[in-house]
């Protein structure tokens, strides 16, 4: 559940709650009995996933364990566990493509509404009319409340989300200051910003009659990006990775004719909108930055084959985005927390290569098995979330490498077999039961033979009872023709003598 918190994304605020139930009766009395049970469940002893963190975050922050530090970022967490024991009791976060789905639906129904009003104002008064209305209004209230009910628990889920984080920055602040950091970071802090001298002369190049197609500025240590590089028009490919970068800006617009762009390990948190005005774009690296969301009009950059936005902290992919990729050849969105993919994936019918490992995916769209061109597939470490892959996932006929290890998955898809070219399966660390871990040892030549022969087992058992039904329906169709035919006869004779001038008996006539 989101409640649950995740090792590696809160290293040191769950290094903490875990050793709240030791501080309570020491030296933190002000933190709740809620907050010390609900963290005791999380710091069962037993746990070896908890221990094995804790072990692992004191090695790499060894002042943690110093009591009046730990005290401190006791108490500076209160309001976490507080707010986490209202949550549980809401339910799990809906994905985002449910909550856009919402807001469209409420989009409908307050536009609905306006032009019944407007019809109502118009027409002469009815009262049957009114009350029908008045049903109806009633009726869509109701929806409405179901709708905003999904968008009202997403907020929450996202309030909570932000308390998190700020909380897990005010522990690292805590820290940082225990190691007497402070008057390096405060220098860090008021160092002015300097526009690194190769900037300058790239730029005073670009004002000349030299024109310039390629710009390198990776590991330069640029904090900034001056606006004047949107106005580099011959620009083709430009590089800034691993420098301290923690915005882009929106006069990147102006790179039309750019098709290479890596702004890889810097500090971004968010992307222009601007950038999806990049429409000659074919390569773009977003990759090992703070980015939470990629922009909608990402869409827009719709000559993108390769796509690396892995290393950060995305939690969806824009809804559209199957729809206007349709040219991306590559996906890389590993090392998120990405939670579900969008249905319009299915849609990008170039896609070969799909890594979406270390993540949060709790399953696939149907719509997955339309990526028929799909040759590398990468769903491995989305641990407990991942327990099932979509019926559809036999259409995967290109596909011939597929790690799906470290997961919940308990059977393959039952069309599994038919994936006939591939070469390459990683199964390792899931609880399957079809096919059985006796198969799976042996191999991917026997785990498609395995799961091609249930296939073809199944195929025949709903063939059998096809048969069967068509031969029940035969009999059936037989016995009524016969009854049918013996109706007929008696509908003849008994018309025979009616008709006939023979003199006609009383009795009969009587019972006719």
């Amino acid at each position: 559940m989101a409640t649950e918190l995740n090792h590696k994304n809160f290293p040191v605020l769950s290094y903490v709650l875990d050793r709240i139930p030791s501080l309570t009766a020491k030296s933190s009395p002000d933190v709740d009995r809620s907050s010390s049970s609900a963290s005791s469940s999380k710091s069962d002893p037993s746990s070896s996933s908890s221990a094995s963190h804790s072990i692992e975050i004191v090695t790499q922050m060894p002042h943690l364990a110093h009591p009046d530090v730990l005290a401190s970022m006791t108490n500076a967490i209160a309001d976490v566990s507080q707010t986490r024991s209202v949550l549980r009791t809401l339910g799990p976060r809906p994905d985002h493509e449910t909550v856009d789905k919402a807001r469209a639906r409420l989009v409908e129904i307050d536009a609905s509404l306006s032009e019944s009003f407007e019809e109502i104002a118009l027409s002469p008064k009815d009262s049957d009319v009114a009350e029908k209305e008045q049903k109806r209004r009633e009726a869509v209230e109701v929806e409405k409340t179901w709708y905003n009910s999904i968008l009202k628990l997403n907020e929450l889920h996202e309030s909570y989300e932000k308390l998190l984080k700020e909380a897990e920055e005010r522990l690292v602040r805590i820290y940082e200051s225990a190691e007497k950091n402070a008057a390096a970071v405060a220098e860090e802090e008021a160092a002015e910003v300097e526009v690194n001298e190769e900037v300058v002369s790239i730029l005073q190049q670009a004002a000349s009659e030299n024109p310039i197609d390629r710009v390198d500025l990776s590991g330069r240590k640029l904090k900034l990006l001056p606006e004047a590089f949107g106005k580099i028009q011959g620009l083709l490919v430009l590089n800034l990775y691993n420098n301290q970068l923690v915005a882009i800006p929106d006069s990147i617009a102006g790179l039309q004719n750019l098709l290479e762009l890596d702004v890889s390990t810097n500090f971004l948190e968010t992307l222009p909108d601007s950038i999806g005005l990049l429409s000659k774009l074919k390569i773009l690296n977003v990759s090992c930055n703070k980015l939470t969301t990629l922009p909608d009009s990402i869409c827009h950059c719709g000559s993108l084959v390769v796509l690396d936005a892995s290393y950060n902290n995305l939690t969806y992919l824009p809804t559209n985005i199957g729809f206007e990729l349709v040219k991306l050849e590559k996906l890389l969105i590993h090392l998120n927390k990405i939670r579900s993919i969008p249905t319009s994936i299915g849609e990008m019918r170039s896609l070969r290569y799909l890594d979406a490992h270390f993540n949060e995916l709790n399953g696939l769209p149907s719509s997955f098995g339309m990526l028929t061109n799909l040759e590398y597939l990468n769903l491995s470490s989305n641990f407990s979330d991942l327990q099932d892959l979509p019926a559809s996932f036999g259409d995967l006929i290109s596909l011939q490498e597929l790690d799906l290890s470290n997961n919940q998955i308990h059977s393959l898809p039952d069309a599994f077999g038919t994936l006939v070219n591939l070469t390459k399966l990683n199964l390792d660390q899931n609880p399957l039961v079809v096919p059985p871990q006796e198969v799976v040892k042996q191999g991917v030549d026997a785990v498609k033979m395995y799961m091609g022969k249930r296939w073809v087992s199944m195929l025949e058992e709903e063939e059998k009872m096809a048969n069967l039904k068509d031969e029940m329906d035969q009999t059936n169709a037989d016995w009524l023709t016969r009854t049918t035919s013996k109706l007929k006869t008696y509908v003849t004779e008994v018309s025979d003598y009616l008709g006939s001038t023979s003199p006609k008996d009383p009795y009969l006539d009587q019972q006719l």
